[in-house]
């Protein structure tokens, strides 16, 4: 178990045994003899646990603590040999993860110190977790992409800033042609293969404030703000000729193409999301219709 620890004490011979009990210890020791200095050197130094010292010349060890959560990624263990000034609940709403009384035994603070790192390891770990599990609910599993639930989320988010602001918004629904076929020509691993690369080229053809979604199945739908309908047009233009230029190899010795169909319509005023949805489908519908393989732009007005 290693950390990187600073200790901060005004008096010089409490801070060296400490400082020397800790590197012995196994850690990374630095040493403060003030608030001020200690502060200077989270500046430049990646610090883990902070033990402080309450009383202080200076800034005590309670405004340090409140600097510290706020400011940095460090735990806080808070000394004092003033039980009667400091109460536990004062040091812990600064933000102190522990508190030891003065004269500090050496042994019981080692036992606190690997409590904190613990906590604070623990800690991450539930952070990684839960920002595990809340991009699995938005994201769709086989492409990477956002799934139709979060598309929904964003599509009235970008709706009611654009409407707010009165800027652009488009809107651009995607079908692979004959995918069923596809499937059953050449199996379902070979069809996830498809709709992984085509998530792909649609991902990669796209600005960094449009967003794509596997809407469902073989479908796809983006998000295009401060795009008019005639820019978001272009764009699908080139989505389908990028699809159209891919090459696939279900087996050894079959090359095969795939074309998508593509529909894009732009948010009119006070549009409600269902209507704004229906278009952009309708107009994927129509591109199907006319023979697969091409762009339809139902304008707003």
């Amino acid at each position: 178990m290693s950390a990187s620890v600073l200790i901060v004490d005004d008096d010089d011979a409490v801070r060296d045994a400490m400082h020397e009990f800790i590197m012995r210890a196994g850690f990374e020791a630095h040493a403060a003899p003030s608030a001020e200095t200690a502060l200077e050197l989270l500046k430049s130094v990646n610090v883990e646990i902070v033990i402080t010292d309450i009383l202080m010349p200076g800034m005590d060890g309670l405004q340090l603590t409140e600097i510290v959560k706020n400011d940095h990624d460090a735990d806080v263990i808070v000394m004092t040999g003033y039980s009667g000034d400091y109460s536990y609940e004062e040091a812990i709403n600064k933000g102190a993860s522990d508190f030891v009384f003065k004269p500090v035994r050496f042994e019981e603070l080692l036992l606190r110190l690997k409590r904190v790192i613990k906590e604070r390891e623990l800690s991450r770990q539930r952070a990684r977790m839960l920002g595990e599990l809340q991009n699995l609910a938005i994201t769709d599993g086989l492409t990477k992409l956002y799934n139709s639930r979060h598309f929904y989320n964003q599509l009235e988010m970008e709706m009611g800033r654009c409407q707010r602001y009165r800027h652009p918004l488009s809107l651009m629904m995607m079908d692979i042609d004959h995918f069923k076929q596809y499937n059953d020509t050449y199996g379902h691993l070979e069809g996830d293969k498809v709709l992984v690369r085509i998530a792909r080229i649609i991902s990669d053809g796209l600005r960094t404030i449009d967003s794509a979604y596997r809407y469902g199945g073989e479908e796809f739908t983006a998000i295009l703000p401060e795009t008019k309908g005639e820019e978001a047009q272009k764009v699908a233009e080139r989505l389908r000729s990028a699809v159209e230029a891919e090459v696939f190899a279900p087996d050894d010795t079959t090359r095969v193409s795939v074309t998508i169909s593509i529909g894009v319509t732009a948010l009119r005023p006070k549009e409600k999301k269902s209507e704004f949805v229906q278009r952009a489908d309708q107009s994927m519908y129509l591109s199907k219709q006319n023979g697969r393989n091409q762009v339809t732009y139902l304008p707003a007005d």
